[in-house]
């Protein structure tokens, strides 16, 4: 009888040692997958955090090529003076002083730079008290303007390209 009694208590304290041992398996298998998901999501909350980080710094160089497109196409088709370019110009130095502080578009903004000064170079001069305009002075104003409108041109260009870095870089 002995015998029967040790063996009823031998298979109730192993059925019992099964059961802990098979939820502390399972108990720890949900430990190690709630770590995993958890390292998982805090990566990714990181990964949104520089996101958004990368996202802000591209606003006021966004902003102000905005602003510079919309200046240059005030003045398309039009022979522009010195005085006409104010805004351009002092838009092309905001942007020079943030070119150095933004790595992503370092080389884009630096050819915007370098469009806007050379657009502004091809101010035509002041006309003077002219009586009579002659046909060479005439010519070599369209020439002047033709050159301008193409440094325009070119301004457009590097414009497009540096928003569509940034329009890159945030999708990115």
């Amino acid at each position: 009888m002995m015998t029967s009694t040790t063996t009823l208590a031998i298979g109730t304290s192993a059925g019992t040692l099964v059961l802990t041992t098979a939820s502390a398996l399972v108990m720890g298998l949900f430990a190690g997958l709630s770590h995993r998901h958890q390292r998982q999501l805090f990566a990714w909350m990181r990964k949104i955090r520089r996101k958004d980080e990368t996202n802000t710094d591209l606003d006021k160089p966004a902003e102000w090529l905005g602003d510079l497109y919309k200046a240059q196409c005030g003045l398309t088709r039009k022979p522009c003076a010195a005085d006409d370019f104010a805004g351009i110009s002092s838009i092309g130095n905001m942007i020079e002083g943030i070119t150095d502080h933004t790595e992503a578009l370092r080389l884009e903004l630096a050819k915007v730079v370098e469009c806007v000064q050379g657009y502004v170079a091809t101010a035509l001069p002041e006309p003077g008290p002219v009586t009579r305009i002659t046909v060479p002075y005439h010519r070599a104003q369209l020439t002047l303007a033709m050159r301008q409108e193409a440094a325009r041109g070119e301004l457009v260009r590097a414009i497009l390209a540096a928003e569509k870095k940034i329009k890159d870089l945030r999708h990115s």
